[in-house]
């Protein structure tokens, strides 16, 4: 009781500090809100989720002038929103203009002198991108080009963004932003699925319907990620392991209740690759426990579907989906028919279930080369980063591409989140560098340590430092000793 009074008493002191510090910017923020509300025309609940993700990037603007990254700051959680802005009959999504605001924001005010690993991974989009303008030659239609620079900005713009964020010390704050916003969504999750239980549909998949409306496995992407990124806890995230176990069991939970399967593989294939990477041999037991149910479930799920004879369900349709892609990808397998032919072709109408599928489909042989080019590099390069900064960038990374193996691949926030975080890490890593602390590159091999090697150097030093305390204090303290 005498903890908990303390932390009231202190928290009843600092109130009057902290109004006094923000309240002009929650004046500014209420008024840019409903000036907003009232421009975009539109009494919907979309409306309003528009309106203050706008005025959350119109107060970044107004705080840049003392804070220069301050619409990018603004910018990192609003990338999670889908929702449509109705300006002008504008058909943009609220991640795509702050995306494209924050992207703004750091190559006009953040730091360009990117590391190598920020530039090979820049390059390997730019491959990408050159092997799908022959489909935006041969295909001419509008849609076909914006999905062109669309395309580019969910990857390099993303990866820009996080990265002016990591190189400008901003790496924590960013990260705590999207995990706050991970934390909205988890509660949409679970404020829906006690609707659902309340009107009688039991353990039915769920939809959020708040903050926004979200499908199934929009929310289980975002979730999924949440759990990687909690349970990955870099260092300089600091996060205590008490938010880390709350925070993990409360995003696995949200995404269980959406059911979300290719959301739950993506996770296990991040997960894997962050205990491999890190050497971490004491967590592969715990998650291979996790996984060997969850596999289970998943593929009994899939075999109940195909068993059922239901031609509608979400397995049978996908079959058939692939099929009728296919048939028409033969008709053009060399460049496609464009990027989002489904908005313009006659004869499909649906986006390809199938990230592979949905690139050959779109751009042809050509761009599914270089689509391959890119994810092995991007794997590739990532894996080759200090295992500090670059395990979690390629976790982040990996969870989205084995998804996108289920699921729709080209979809805003699915895509460019992950990218932000890969960004994130590749700055932070920048900083620390430029500052002497580590390096880009993971050493050889054989010049590494193994776990049991490190633990009894750790065990070395711990005794040499209780047998000579007065030795260690000289060695490594700022104050002289007599």
């Amino acid at each position: 009781m005498g903890r908990a009074a303390g932390v009231v008493s202190r928290v009843r002191d600092a109130l009057p500090t902290a109004w006094a510090a923000t309240w002009q910017w929650a004046v500014i923020a209420v008024g840019v809100a409903l000036a907003a509300y009232l421009v975009l025309e539109h009494a919907t609940t979309s409306s309003v989720l528009a309106a203050a993700a706008l005025a959350a990037l119109l107060v970044g603007a107004v705080l840049t002038w003392s804070v220069p990254l301050a619409i990018a700051l603004m910018a990192t959680p609003v990338v999670f929103v889908t929702e449509r802005l109705a300006v002008g009959g504008a058909d943009l999504t609220v991640s795509d203009a702050a995306l494209a605001a924050g992207f703004g924001t750091v190559v006009l005010l953040g730091s360009r002198r990117f590391s190598p690993p920020m530039r090979a991974m820049l390059w390997l989009n730019a491959i990408y991108q050159f092997s799908t303008v022959f489909t935006v030659i041969a295909n001419p239609f509008p849609q076909n080009t914006v999905e062109w620079f669309h395309a580019w900005l969910l990857i390099s713009g993303a990866l820009v963004l996080g990265w002016g964020l990591g190189r400008a010390g901003y790496a924590r704050l960013s990260m705590l932003l999207l995990l706050g916003m991970l934390g909205l969504i988890a509660a949409g999750t679970f404020a829906t699925a006690a609707l659902n239980a309340l009107q009688g549909h039991g353990l039915d998949a769920v939809y959020p319907l708040w903050p926004w409306a979200m499908h199934k496995n929009a929310a289980g992407g975002a979730l999924a990620l949440g759990v990687f990124l909690v349970y990955a806890r870099p260092e300089w995230l600091g996060l205590s392991r008490r938010w880390t176990v709350l925070l993990v069991c409360v995003f696995g939970a949200a995404l269980l209740l959406t059911q979300s399967r290719q959301a739950i593989a993506g996770l296990l294939g991040a997960l894997f690759i962050l205990i491999i990477r890190r050497g971490a041999a004491g967590h592969a037991l715990f998650l291979t426990v996790l996984a060997v149910p969850a596999v289970l479930l998943l593929v009994q799920s899939v075999i109940e579907q195909f068993a059922s004879g239901n031609q509608f369900n979400s397995a049978y349709a996908r079959l058939d989906w692939m099929r009728e892609v296919y048939a028409l990808w033969k008709l053009s397998p060399v460049f496609g028919h464009g990027l989002r032919y489904w908005y313009v072709h006659p004869w499909a109408h649906f986006q390809p279930p199938q990230a592979e599928l949905e690139v050959a489909a779109s751009a042809g042989v050509v761009g599914l080369l270089g689509f391959a080019i890119m994810w092995a590099g991007f794997v590739i390069v990532l894996w080759r980063v200090a295992p500090r900064y670059g395990a979690v960038a390629l976790g982040a990374v990996v969870l989205r591409i084995t998804a996108a193996q289920f699921d729709l691949f080209w979809v805003a926030a699915q895509v460019s989140v992950p990218f932000v975080v890969a960004g994130i890490c590749l700055g932070a890593q920048a900083l620390a560098v430029s500052t002497g602390d580590g390096q880009y590159w993971a050493p050889p091999k054989d010049a590494r340590q193994s776990t049991a090697e490190r633990r009894a150097a750790a065990r070395r030093s711990k005794a040499r430092d209780r047998r000579n305390p007065r030795l260690y204090d000289r060695a490594y303290s700022s104050t002289p000793k007599d």
